[in-house]
């Protein structure tokens, strides 16, 4: 059982994030020459990327808990009796 739900938005973003650290560091240590204007692709793509990878998560969250709720819902009611009518 999972503590809790997976969001691969969420994995995207903090792989861009860590790719743009990387690309500053790179440059910072010397290891290459990256202008400044280098991390706008990159961002642009990854925020690109996590919105389509989070739009993906949430439409199958939701359609599993659809296919939840209409297994649970296809019985009958719990009580046909009682003083009240059921409309």
């Amino acid at each position: 059982m999972l503590r809790h739900e997976f969001h691969p938005g969420r994995l995207v973003t903090g792989a861009t994030g860590l790719a743009v650290a990387v690309l500053y560091a790179g440059d910072a240590a010397g290891a290459w020459h990256a202008p400044w204007y280098a991390v706008f692709p990159v961002l642009v793509l990854g925020l690109l990327l996590a919105g389509a990878a989070g739009y993906a998560g949430y439409r199958a969250r939701r359609r599993r808990a659809d296919q939840a709720a209409s297994t649970e819902n296809s019985g009958a009611p719990a009580s046909t009796r009682g003083s009240q009518p059921i409309r």
